[in-house]
C-alpha cells in the first residue's frame, strides 16, 4: 500500500510541475517584449490609439520604445500612456 501511495504523490507531483511550467511559458510567450509591435493598426501602419491626453481615438507611429508621435515628456497623461503601452494595457480601437 505504501508504494501505491507514493506513486500518486509522485504522478500528482509530476502533473503539477508539468501544469506550472506550461502555464509559465504561457505567460512569458503572452508578453510581447515589443508591445508597440502588436497595438492595433490602421492602413498606413499606425498604432490605432486612445489619448488620455485629448480623450480621442488616434492613428499614431509608435517607436521600437513605444512612444506614440505624439509623445509629450512633460505631460502626465502621455508618460501614463507610454507606461500603458509598455505594460501592454493601453485602450485601442
Amino acid at each position: 500500500m505504501d508504494d501505491r501511495l507514493e506513486s500518486i504523490i509522485r504522478s500528482a507531483a509530476r502533473n503539477a510541475g508539468k501544469r506550472y511550467e506550461e502555464a509559465k511559458r504561457a505567460y512569458r510567450d503572452g508578453r510581447d517584449p515589443s508591445p508597440a509591435h502588436s497595438l492595433p493598426r490602421d492602413g498606413e501602419g499606425r498604432a490605432k490609439l486612445v489619448c488620455r491626453r485629448h480623450a480621442e481615438r488616434r492613428a499614431v507611429a509608435v517607436d521600437g520604445t513605444g512612444r506614440p508621435a505624439c509623445f509629450d515628456p512633460d505631460h502626465p497623461d502621455c508618460q501614463g500612456c507610454v507606461e500603458d503601452i509598455r505594460e501592454g494595457i493601453v485602450e485601442t480601437w
